[in-house]
This record gives structure tokens, sequence and C-alpha cells, in this order.
């Protein structure tokens, strides 16, 4: 098994031997066992609270192989708006509740849930169910390419992704 421990700097160029396919969630464990794309089984044993992101290049520890991250394919939830105003309610609305949230200038993209779809969708938002690579953003304190993730310093707890959800109202 290919035990992988760290992330080469973005601006390094170096051809992968292997390509890993994660999805969003998948990409936020830093310590977890996957099999590339050709079958080889890998171990991520990356520093804790790391996220690593789609194009991101991962490394041995004797830097004799390197993986290629891809984002996967996932069911999502993409919503486009009238005006970019709509759009930008949106995301702060989705924000508010701590969704995790990929960011554009023409759509928002979310995992499904549909407390939050019928939110949306009252707000005068199309949402459309898909299967796209998700990519959510990363916290706006996360240092430039190595990315954190750790909910430990909010002052509230989130529980499950369900859960958290499930007492919000619409608005």
């Amino acid at each position: 098994m290919m035990i992988l421990t760290k992330r080469l700097p973005a601006d390094i160029h170096h051809k992968a031997d292997h390509r890993l396919s994660l999805t969003a969630d998948d990409r936020t464990r830093a310590r977890h066992r996957f099999q590339t794309e050709d079958g080889e089984d890998v171990f991520l044993d990356l520093p804790r609270g790391t996220v690593v992101q789609h194009g991101d290049l991962l490394q041995t520890q004797a830097g004799d192989r390197t993986v290629l991250v891809i984002a996967k394919p996932e069911p999502v939830l993409t919503v486009t708006a009238p005006t970019h105003l709509a759009l930008l309610r949106a995301a702060y609305h989705l924000g508010n509740r701590h969704v995790p949230l990929e960011v554009t200038a023409t759509y928002l993209r979310l995992s499904p849930d549909p407390v939050l779809q019928a939110m949306l969708e009252q707000m005068g938002l199309t949402v459309a169910h898909e299967v796209q690579p998700f990519q959510p953003e990363v916290g706006a304190y996360s240092s430039s390419h190595h990315h954190s993730h750790n909910h430990t310093s909010h002052h509230h707890s989130h529980g499950s992704h369900r859960d958290r959800h499930s007492s919000h109202t619409l608005e």
C-alpha cells in the first residue's frame, strides 16, 4: 500500500503516477484509505485538518510516487438566479447555515438538502439536481494552499450535516 504524506507546492509541475478521484467530503479526510482509479490502494497520512483540492499532487514520504487528486462527480444542487443580487442573497443565507458551498459568478453548488432546496426555490431561484464535481470554498482563514477546515473554534455545535439544517426555518 502506498502511503501519501505530503502535498506538493502548487507551483511544482510534476507528472502524477496515479489519479485519485475523491468527493468533496473525501477530500476533507486527512487519514483514510482509498483506491486510485487504476486500483492501487493508498492511505492518506496528511497533517490533521488538511483539505485537499482538485488538482493537488500528493506524494509518498520517500518522494518516489505522486498521486493527482481529482474532484469526483457527485450528487449536487446547482443554483442559478435571474440576477446577481439574487445569487448573492442565496449565498448569504446558505453561509448563515454554514453550508459547504461552491461559489461562482453564475451559480452556487451545494450538497442535496430538501429544506435548503425549498428555501432557495421560495426565494425565486432555479435549483437543478445534477451529478458534478463539487468544489466547495475552503475557509477564509486557511492559508493560500494548505487548506485547513477546523470547526472546533466555532462557538456552537453544528451536529451532523443533516441535523444542522432540520431546525432552520424557511426565510
